[in-house]
């Protein structure tokens, strides 16, 4: 069981991992400083450094704990039975909780520290096993052209992160998901599934 203080500590952490994220999507993940997330959360600077020895640590946390997230309602609401369009959904629902974090991961990625980049990687690796048993299924049934699984993830992934990428031009303060996500899903399916 655990003490009053160890759950006021655990709450203060979490505190500080939900304000982070809030900021690293206003700011930017590597333009945001520990003293804006103390200042953002109300806690003193020497707080975060009691949970967060470094900067890095804090946003490998955070990242992570975005991922696992990020991870598990693509799980949940994608069922690779349901098609290869279920899961493009379920991935853009998923990402549509906090697309501004997600952006920020997608712009920043290159410039953050490897363990970051690292967690980031784990993450698309997650989303992509989703994808590519829907994938391999209806590559299976006929529906869609007979590419490798890990192309066609890279050809949706890299056509979504490139409208979060430029969302200023197509959705100037709004989001790319609830603007553009049929659009895309619609778009992407033309181009790899096959003519009946």
């Amino acid at each position: 069981m655990r003490t009053k203080r160890e759950e006021q500590k655990e709450q203060t952490k979490q505190l500080l991992l939900q304000t982070a994220q809030r900021v690293f999507a206003e700011k930017g993940i590597m333009n945001t400083r520990m003293s804006d997330i103390a200042q953002a959360a109300g806690v003193s600077h020497g707080t975060v450094f009691v949970h967060f020895s470094t900067q890095e640590a804090l946003i490998t946390e955070v990242v992570e704990a975005f991922g696992g997230e990020l991870a598990m309602r693509t799980h949940q609401l994608a069922d690779s039975k349901a098609g290869l369009n279920a899961v493009l959904r379920a991935h853009l629902e998923s990402i549509g909780e906090d697309e501004a974090f997600y952006t920020r991961l997608v712009t920043e990625s290159r410039l953050l520290p490897q363990a970051v980049r690292d967690t980031w990687v784990g993450i698309q690796s997650a989303i992509s096993l989703h994808f590519s048993e829907a994938a391999a299924e209806e590559i299976a049934a006929g529906k869609v052209k007979n590419i490798p699984p890990c192309l066609l993830f890279n050809t949706w992934a890299g056509l979504l992160h490139y409208y979060l990428s430029n969302s200023d031009l197509f959705a100037p303060g709004g989001g790319i998901i609830p603007r553009y996500g049929e659009v895309l899903i619609d778009h992407y399916m033309s181009l790899v599934g096959n003519k009946d």
